[in-house]
C-alpha cells in the first residue's frame, strides 16, 4: 500500500503503535551493522539516514558500524590490484591497508555521516584508532589443509579491546557514532577488522538492548531457503554443526551469536533492500527477518 493510499486513520494507527516500542527502547543504545544494498542505492541509503535520525529523535541511541568490501574492492580494481580472501577475510598487504583507511575511514565514513547530517542528525565519523578505542592485533588463520600450520593474511586485526568511554561520551550530546572497522595495534599500525566482530562486540562492550545486522538476504535460512524467523542461541549452534549456517554468514551469524551469549538481549538479521527496514524492526509489530535471542 501505498503512503498516498494511506489514509489519516491508518496513519495514526501505525504511529500509536510504535509508543510501546518507544517506551521500551527510550534511552537504551542499539548497535547497528549497516552493509549491503541499503549502502549502495541511493534510496536506501536516504531512508537509512532518516530512520537512524528518526531513532534519535525519540530517545533511541544508534550506533552505527559499517563495512564497505564492494568499495575497497573497486579502488583496487582501478589501481590494478585484485582482492583476495581466504576463508572470508580479505587479505591485506601493506598498500591494501591504505587503500582500506582511505575507502572505510574515509569516503564511505564520511559519505554515511553526511547523509545523516544532512536529515538532521548529528553524525560523528570515528575508526579505532580516534582515541585508540579499538585496540587489536594482528589475526593468524589456522590452515584447514595441514593440522598446527597458520597463514599469515596481512594487517587483518582480532579485537583485543574496546574501550565504549567516547561513545558513550557522544551519545550524552546526542552525536550519533559512525563507525569505520579499523583497529590500531600496541605500536599504532592499522588493522583491517570484518565489521560483523567490530559491531557484535561493540554491542556486548556497550551493553546494547539490541544489535541488528543489515543484509542482503532476508535473514538466516533453512536448507530449503525457508526464512527462520525466531532462533534460540542452542538452534543456532546446531545449525553451525549441520552446515545450515555457512560461508559468508559465519562471522555475521557467529558475531551475533556471541553477542547474545554475552548480554545483548537480541540479535536481528534483517534484510537491508527493504525500504525503512531499521523502523519495521524496532517500532512496529511486524518485525522483518531473523530474531536471535537467548532462550
Amino acid at each position: 500500500m501505498h503512503d498516498s493510499n494511506l489514509i489519516a486513520k491508518d496513519k495514526a494507527r501505525i504511529l500509536a503503535e510504535a509508543l510501546p516500542y518507544i517506551q521500551r527502547f527510550h534511552g537504551k543504545t542499539i548497535v547497528i551493522k549497516y552493509g549491503g544494498n541499503a549502502m549502495i542505492e541511493e534510496h536506501l541509503k536516504q531512508g537509512f539516514a532518516r530512520d537512524v535520525v528518526l531513532l534519535k529523535l525519540v530517545g533511541i541511541n544508534p550506533v552505527v558500524v559499517h563495512g564497505g568490501g564492494p568499495q575497497i574492492d573497486q579502488m583496487l580494481k582501478r589501481m590494478g590490484k585484485q582482492g583476495e580472501f581466504i576463508q572470508g577475510m580479505r587479505v591485506t598487504d601493506a598498500e591494501t591497508m591504505n587503500v582500506v583507511e582511505m575507502v572505510l575511514g574515509g569516503t564511505v565514513n564520511k559519505e554515511i555521516v553526511n547523509l545523516i547530517n544532512r536529515h538532521g542528525g548529528k553524525a560523528v565519523g570515528l575508526t579505532g584508532k580516534d582515541g585508540a578505542f579499538i585496540r587489536a592485533r594482528k589475526m593468524l588463520m589456522a590452515d584447514r589443509e595441514i593440522a598446527g600450520k597458520w597463514i599469515n593474511i596481512g594487517q587483518v586485526g582480532e579485537i583485543e579491546s574496546i574501550d565504549p568511554t567516547l561513545i558513550a561520551l557522544l551519545d550524552t550530546q546526542d552525536f550519533i557514532p559512525v563507525i569505520a572497522p579499523i583497529g590500531v595495534g600496541s605500536e599504532g599500525e592499522a588493522y583491517n577488522i570484518n565489521a560483523d566482530l567490530v559491531a557484535g562486540k561493540l554491542a556486548e562492550i556497550l551493553k546494547a538492548e539490541k544489535l541488528i545486522v543489515l543484509s542482503n538476504i532476508p535473514g538466516v535460512l533453512d536448507k530449503q531457503g525457508n526464512l527462520l524467523t525466531g532462533l534460540t542461541v542452542r538452534r543456532v549452534d546446531e545449525l553451525f554443526v549441520d552446515g545450515t549456517i555457512s560461508g559468508g554468514m559465519l562471522p555475521k551469524i557467529g558475531s551475533a551469536l556471541d553477542a547474545v551469549k554475552n548480554g545483548v538481549k537480541s540479535c536481528h538479521i534483517i534484510d537491508g533492500r527493504v525500504e525503512h527496514a531499521l523502523l519495521l524492526e524496532i517500532l512496529t509489530d511486524q518485525g522483518v527477518g531473523t530474531l536471535i535471542k537467548e532462550s
